[in-house]
C-alpha cells in the first residue's frame, strides 16, 4: 500500500546533497498517492490570526457576506455562498462557503490585460473586518513561498534544474481560499458531501491545519484520513502537474466528508499553486520515455483552468448545476 510521507523542506533547502537526495526521494514516494506533508517556516501566530478573522467573517449574516461576492470572477475572489462549487464528478454542490483572495498585481501587468479573468480585482471583507486585507495578504504570501519552493524538490525529483517552476509561478494567478463547512444536521436536502471526490486544476495545493477532520485521499482504491503532523502543511498535487509530469506524478483525489456523529462545523485554509496563464502545460522531455510515451497532449494553463471552472460550477452565466 502506498503511503502519505512527512518530509522535511528546511532540510532540503539548508542540508547536504546526502539529506537533499532523500527529500526528493521521499516526495517523489509520497506523491505516487498524489499528497505529502512537510515542515514548513510559516509563524503559526499569523495562521491564527488569519483563522480568527476568518471565523469572524463567517459568523457573520448571509445577507452581509453576499456583499462581498464579486460578481463576474467566477469565484476567483469574494465571497462564494452554500451549494456553489460542484466537483466535476458529482452533481449534487458542496455543502461549503468561501473567501477567496490573491496577491494583485499592477493594473497593467501584461498578465493582467491579457488575462482580467484570471486577475480579478480583490474583493475582500475590510469594512466588516478591520485589519483582514493585510493579514491575509500576508498570509497567502507566506504561503506562495513555500509552495514555489517546494516545487523546486519536485523539480529535482522529475530530473529539471530545481528552478524549472520559479519563472512559471512568477506572478501567477494563485488563488488563496478559506473554506467553512457548516455541520451536516443543517443542511436543507439530503445527498451533499462537505466536498465531494475531486482533483484539483493547479500544480500544486498547500493545506495548512484545519480545524475539524475530514479529508480523506484516494489511496489504492480506498479513502484514508489525511491529517498532517503538528508543524506540518500538507502538500497535493493536481491537474496541470500530472499533465507536465505525463503522469509520472499523479493527480492527488480528495473528498472531504463529516465523521459519523459528528455535528459540528470545520473551517480550512488552503492555496492552489496556479502558473501564469499563458503557460503551455505540455510534458517535460525528463518524464517521456519508450516505456512511458507522452499521453497528454499541449494545452495553455488559461485554457485547462477555464474548462475545470465550468466543470465545477463557478462559472456564473453558464451555471452546469442549478
Amino acid at each position: 500500500m502506498n503511503e502519505i510521507l512527512d518530509v522535511d523542506l528546511l532540510a532540503f533547502e539548508r542540508g547536504d546533497a546526502d539529506q537533499r537526495r532523500a527529500v526528493v526521494d521521499g516526495v517523489r514516494h509520497s506523491l505516487t498517492t498524489g499528497f505529502v506533508y512537510t515542515r514548513h517556516d510559516v509563524p503559526e501566530d499569523l495562521i491564527d490570526t488569519a483563522y480568527g478573522m476568518l471565523v469572524e467573517f463567517f459568523n457573520l449574516d448571509a445577507d452581509l457576506k453576499v456583499k462581498f461576492a464579486a460578481p463576474g470572477s467566477n469565484g476567483q475572489t469574494g465571497y462564494t455562498g452554500l451549494l456553489v462549487e460542484t466537483a466535476a464528478s458529482s452533481d449534487k454542490p458542496d455543502w461549503k462557503e468561501m473567501l477567496n483572495w490573491a496577491s494583485p498585481i499592477e493594473p497593467g501587468h501584461p498578465l493582467k490585460r491579457r488575462f482580467p479573468g484570471a486577475y480579478p480585482d480583490q474583493v475582500m471583507p475590510e469594512e466588516v473586518v478591520p485589519g483582514i486585507t493585510k493579514v491575509l495578504y500576508q498570509f497567502h504570501d507566506s504561503i506562495a513561498d513555500l509552495q514555489r519552493r517546494f516545487l523546486r524538490v519536485i523539480a529535482e525529483g522529475i530530473g529539471c534544474h530545481e528552478s524549472f517552476f520559479d519563472d512559471m509561478v512568477k506572478d501567477g494567478p494563485t488563488l488563496t481560499r478559506a473554506i467553512r463547512y457548516p455541520s451536516m444536521g443543517e443542511l436543507p436536502t439530503e445527498g451533499h458531501e462537505w466536498a465531494a471526490q475531486h482533483g484539483d486544476i493547479n500544480l500544486i495545493t498547500a493545506l495548512p491545519r484545519s480545524t475539524a477532520p475530514g479529508l480523506q485521499v484516494k489511496v489504492d482504491d480506498g479513502w484514508v484520513d489525511a491529517v498532517a503532523p503538528e508543524g506540518q502543511v500538507i502538500i497535493n498535487t493536481g491537474i496541470m502537474l500530472e499533465r507536465l509530469t505525463n503522469g509520472v506524478i499523479p493527480v492527488g483525489w480528495h473528498r472531504v466528508v463529516a465523521a459519523a456523529g459528528y455535528e459540528g462545523e470545520r473551517y480550512s485554509v488552503v492555496q492552489f499553486c496556479h502558473p501564469r496563464p499563458w503557460t503551455v502545460l505540455s510534458p517535460v522531455p525528463s518524464c517521456c520515455t519508450p516505456e512511458h510515451p507522452q499521453q497528454f497532449s499541449a494545452i495553455s494553463a488559461a485554457d485547462a483552468l477555464d474548462e475545470v471552472l465550468y466543470e465545477i460550477n463557478l462559472v456564473e452565466t453558464a451555471r452546469r448545476v442549478t
